[in-house]
């Protein structure tokens, strides 16, 4: 469902829209429609790679074996 919605732009600024929308053979509203669905989609992969990075650091790696006692650290 689409809901319109109200923007307060400069006019020279809505001109230089109109000029990129007709380029594109688009409309603005297509135009401002396809920018905001690329913005929410990239703050959802941001906050998913985010996530997945603190389960991560959570989580931490097993690197196998055991850990070195502190006299095979420090032979002399």
């Amino acid at each position: 469902m689409k809901q319109n919605i109200t923007l307060a732009l400069e006019k020279d600024l809505l001109a230089e829209l109109k000029v990129i929308a007709a380029q594109r053979s688009m409309s603005i509203s297509g135009m401002l429609s396809s920018q905001l669905k690329e913005i929410v989609a990239r703050e959802k992969q941001y906050e998913k790679c985010k996530n997945k990075a603190l389960d991560t650091l959570r989580t931490g790696y097993h690197l196998g074996g055991r850990p070195a006692s502190r006299e095979d650290l420090h032979v002399r």
